[in-house]
């Protein structure tokens, strides 16, 4: 398992920043809970392919992908490697090698949630993790953290709530809020579990 992400300094962050301000609007950073930003396409942010990117539009892309603070380990060495080599090499990152590296950041990602899940009552997080890794492709890896984590989580909750209604011991307003909650969304399940539950018995 390789290790965690660490960091960028703040001396690389400097370096890019002159760079930075003379192209147009920074790629969007990807989603925090994730911990990896999203797989790279072979196109800029207009949506030109990166054979038709200027030399320059590339390394910019490149510096981006290494400035942005959700850039997973293996992406942003890759990015660097690319950007001490040739323009050919900076061109095959944007088109193949970043979707390489992410696959392994989020194989990284996954383990992690892997590694905090409780298997008594995290048992669908854990089987959807588990299906993702043994498919190892960067499309699937990326699409449980995308989507797939959000909805197993949702599973799980649902089951947890589901506990909750069949203890004959709580109250008519706690039963109440746990009707409600069952067939809300993932956020509505998730937070009647963290907080909406003890507001109701507060």
């Amino acid at each position: 398992m390789r290790p965690t992400r660490t960091a960028l300094t703040l001396v690389a962050t400097a370096a890019l920043a002159p760079a930075l301000l003379l192209t147009g609007p920074a790629f969007a950073a990807g989603p925090a809970a994730s911990s990896a930003v999203a797989v790279a396409t072979a196109t800029d942010p207009a949506g030109s392919s990166v054979d038709e990117m200027s030399d320059d539009d590339v390394r910019v892309a490149i510096m981006r992908i290494i400035a942005d603070p959700n850039t997973g380990k293996a992406v942003y060495a890759a990015a660097q490697k690319a950007m001490d080599g040739t323009i050919e090499d900076q061109r095959y990152f944007l088109e193949t090698g970043r979707r390489t590296a992410q696959a392994e950041d989020d194989r990284v990602a996954i383990a992690r949630i892997l590694a905090s899940a409780d298997p008594k009552s995290d048992r669908a997080v854990i089987r959807e993790a588990n299906e993702a890794l043994d498919a190892n492709t960067p499309e699937t890896l990326r699409a449980f953290l995308e989507t797939g984590h959000r909805l197993a989580r949702a599973e799980d909750d649902r089951v947890r709530i589901a506990r909750i209604l069949a203890d004959p011991t709580i109250s008519d307003a706690l039963r109440a809020a746990a009707e409600d909650a069952v067939d809300g969304t993932p956020e509505e399940l998730r937070y009647f579990l963290e907080v909406g539950q003890y507001e109701v018995d507060g």
